[in-house]
């Protein structure tokens, strides 16, 4: 029997090395602004960006201090919030928002879809990331709450005891306060809604249809600035460059669209957002999903070498690589009024 003729056994798990991505040192997210912010007229778009450019200014030479003598690889991102506005009109409010930040001095090399956080090139990014969800059942849980697969919520502790459904001369469960995990001193204990089922009619056939929170979007959003999803091995929502005209829906453009001609890598070992305050509470929600995902260690144990390789520290938690500027929102004209 040849060599050519020895069968080989492989496990039935084993799975292909994920392809890897390319990746710069930080990814700044130069703003998020909600679509009304966007339809809010010029103004307020340009007193966002002109409060960012300073800011953006000192990540990067932060990060320059912090890789001492290397030169940073750092891209810029801006999140399109075109999931709960689809009505809206890219070829009107891509051109606005490149120009102004053109002006305030902010070059943008990728723009992204919220949308595409959702789906993107037919790959159910939000779902595959639910998938991964790895809640921390509390001690002593009688399971009067449905898992977060079922219920869709997830908590960073134990929430207070649920007296409801208790059965008839059965006593009463003592009130206590609800606890988060690993505290330190005091609780700060946050309750997240990831998703809400809906049921709605299309051409007469009812059918339930998920509608994604904004923090589970961003959490999905934060997991491919790092670089850490992947769908059978493959990366997703690659950025692809866009020439011509802007079109008049959404769903016309990549999930990552490439702006500039020769931009840093859009993944990051690191991201950076500069966000209006407004967006704290959302934040803090992402950092308690991205502590309850299962990661594929495949992809984790691949960026950890890649990082080493380049003599770069690399936190082994997750979310101690996503770094966050919060700045004043732009005021509304209902607040100027006031």
């Amino acid at each position: 029997m040849s060599s050519l003729d020895t069968p080989v056994y492989t496990e039935a798990t084993a799975k292909p090395e994920p392809r890897q991505v390319a990746l710069s040192h930080l990814s700044v997210e130069v703003g998020h602004l909600y679509m009304e912010d966007l339809l809010g007229g010029e103004e307020r778009i340009r007193t966002q960006f002109r409060r960012v450019a300073p800011w953006l200014t000192a990540v990067r030479q932060a990060q320059a201090v912090e890789l001492g003598g290397v030169k940073p690889r750092i891209s810029t991102c801006f999140l399109i919030d075109d999931y709960f506005r689809p009505d809206t009109d890219p070829s009107v409010i891509v051109p606005q928002l490149l120009d102004i930040a053109a002006e305030c001095g902010i070059q943008i090399d990728y723009l992204a879809r919220e949308a595409g956080c959702h789906e993107a090139e037919r790959v159910p990014l939000a779902e595959v990331t639910a998938a991964m969800l790895l809640p921390e059942p509390p001690v002593g849980t009688t399971g009067s709450r449905p898992p977060v697969q079922d219920s869709g919520w997830l908590c960073n502790g134990e929430r207070s005891p649920d007296n409801t459904g208790r059965q008839a001369m059965m006593p009463a469960v003592a009130w206590a306060p609800a606890e988060e995990f690993g505290k330190r001193n005091h609780s700060i204990f946050l309750d997240v809604e990831l998703w809400k089922d809906q049921t709605v009619t299309v051409d007469g056939v009812r059918r339930v249809e998920r509608k994604w929170s904004c923090p589970f979007l961003a959490a999905v959003w934060q997991l491919v600035r790092l670089g850490q999803l992947r769908y059978a091995g493959e990366p997703v929502a690659q950025p692809q460059p866009w020439s011509g005209s802007w079109p008049r829906h959404w769903r016309d453009l990549p999930a990552v669209v490439q702006l500039s001609e020769r931009p840093q890598p859009f993944s990051a070992y690191r991201t950076a957002s500069i966000l209006p305050k407004t967006y704290l509470k959302i934040e803090h929600a992402v950092t308690v999903i991205l502590d309850h995902l299962d990661l594929d260690d495949a992809v984790v144990a691949q960026t950890a070498r890649r990082a080493e390789a380049e003599g770069l520290r690399l936190p082994a938690q997750l979310t101690d690589r996503v770094a966050h500027v919060f700045i004043e929102p732009a005021e509304s004209r209902a607040e100027r009024a006031w």
